[in-house]
């Protein structure tokens, strides 16, 4: 398996729950990605976070806070969503529940919903919030269909917010080169130049 060939080197998420999690980590996985399972019948469950807590620790955890916006919510806030995104919860993605949720894990992976798959650029309302807000590392994925929207991502985020690429990527049926995506990571991540011994 993937996880075996690259112990430690890649994460894990859906159908994480307390009776596997232990299992996947066992496997190799350096973190477990969770959502339905801690989010569950439109609110957090904290018993079953605080379970999975112990299992893999803080510093293996990742939460998934997948969302969208409410439609009748005339202040435009985001809302985790679970069941294949058609479930609101009660729980708003904002500074106040990012700081609370950053206790429990290493990272959050933030899905924008209503562009997730469909190449159509980002969501800068939300990518800007996470930069501000987010107390731990954050992964946003939504909309990516160009290098233009990695640096607005880079930009909006204030360089705190990491971005995957998926659908828009040429390995994919896409037009963004991989090769290039690579690249684009490189000069923004450059490797420490090694010192003469």
């Amino acid at each position: 398996s993937a996880l075996q060939a690259w112990p430690g080197g890649l994460q894990v998420g859906g159908g994480i729950n307390d009776k596997n999690a232990q299992e996947w980590l066992d496997y190799g996985a350096s973190h477990i990605i969770v959502t339905s399972h801690v989010f569950r019948n439109g609110t957090i469950d904290y018993d079953r976070l605080e379970k999975l807590v112990q299992i893999s620790g803080k510093d293996r955890l990742v939460l998934d806070l997948s969302c969208r916006k409410q439609p009748n919510d005339k202040d435009g806030h985001y809302y985790v969503v679970t069941d294949k995104w058609q479930q609101f919860t009660d729980f708003v993605v904002n500074a106040e529940n990012l700081q609370h949720l950053a206790k429990y894990c290493d990272e959050f992976l933030v899905h924008g919903v209503d562009v997730e798959g469909q190449q159509c650029g980002i969501l800068p309302d939300l990518v800007t919030l996470l930069g501000q807000a987010s107390p731990i590392p954050v992964t946003y994925a939504g909309g990516v269909r160009s290098l233009d929207d990695l640096n607005l991502v880079q930009e909006l985020g204030q360089g705190k917010v990491d971005c995957t690429v998926g659908s828009a990527l040429d390995i994919f049926g896409g037009s963004l080169p991989y090769q290039a995506v690579v690249d684009w990571h490189y000069q923004q991540n450059p490797k420490p130049k090694q010192e003469d011994k």
